[in-house]
């Protein structure tokens, strides 16, 4: 991805401009060309259908959720659990918070296929979802970035199991869930995290190709929420969500309208007027 947005910089920026940056970076000529071999070309591990954590991940033996969700209760530190017994983590396909699931985190739907496509490799819907689903019965969540992360993931999979972990995120240091790691410090990341879950997880907010996009998840859980951005110059543009409907303000002033995508329609929205939007089930 870095090396896609380098190369789409040096596309765009005017002959004066781009030829000041290389000289001051020192970039030699043959690095761009050698930057897009490089992004086609990264090794994407799979195993058993879905993305390996790492080469050879499949080959970890499986453990017996079930069995240390009985005897121990709260697994979210299954590392010190396995220390205690004389055992390691490492053995087993565990991972203590999200890993490969922070690919869905980082990128929407469309850019995570785009991003595999050009390096290969295929990965539709099924694919993706059988990955989310593998690695998340085989998470710990011994972390409060985690649920904050697994959330974001599920949103996008429009599942209505993100809220459970909304709220796992939101009362990690209300309730220390962690066992006694609140009292060292409050877990800044992860309660900023919770607002931009909100602000864009939840509203699957993107600005992307010069529009500002949309795919909220319902969730029965929020009667509505709303909050305002800033937006190419407009300052205090308004978004309110309630059940199947999303409400644009953007304020009076003399900037462009603002190009909106839904998944299954573009609108554009003048300054000073407020769109109603019936969303798609």
């Amino acid at each position: 991805w870095v090396l896609a947005r380098a190369l789409e910089l040096l596309e765009d920026l005017p002959e004066p401009r781009r030829r000041e940056l290389t000289e001051h970076i020192d970039l030699a000529d043959d690095e761009p060309a050698r930057w897009e071999e490089v992004s086609h070309r990264l090794h994407l591990p799979f195993h058993d259908g879905v993305i390996s954590q790492f080469d050879g991940y499949g080959d970890l033996a499986e453990l017996d959720w079930a069995d240390y969700r009985e005897r121990y209760g709260d697994i979210r530190r299954l590392d010190r659990i396995l220390e205690a017994e004389g055992d390691t983590v490492n053995r087993y396909k565990a991972s203590k918070q999200a890993d490969v699931l922070m690919l869905g985190y980082l990128f929407s739907p469309p850019e995570l296929r785009s991003l595999v496509q050009r390096l290969g490799y295929r990965l539709d819907e099924r694919t993706w979802t059988a990955t989310v689903d593998h690695y998340l019965h085989r998470t710990s969540h011994g972390s409060t970035l985690s649920g904050l992360v697994h959330g974001w993931i599920l949103a996008r999979a429009r599942r209505a199991a993100a809220w459970s972990f909304v709220q796992e995120a939101l009362r990690g240091d209300i309730a220390d869930l962690q066992g006694g790691t609140t009292g060292e410090g409050i877990h800044l990341g992860a309660m900023a995290g919770t607002l931009d879950l909100v602000q864009r997880g939840l509203t699957g907010l993107e600005t992307r190709g010069g529009a500002l996009r949309l795919d909220p998840v319902p969730l029965p859980e929020l009667s509505s929420y709303g909050f305002a951005i800033r937006y190419h110059g407009h300052w205090g543009v308004r978004l309110r969500l309630r059940s199947g409907l999303l409400e644009i303000a953007v304020p009076d002033s003399d900037r462009s309208p603002i190009d909106i995508r839904l998944r299954d329609r573009a609108v554009p929205v003048r300054s000073g007027e407020t769109a109603r939007l019936v969303l798609p089930d």
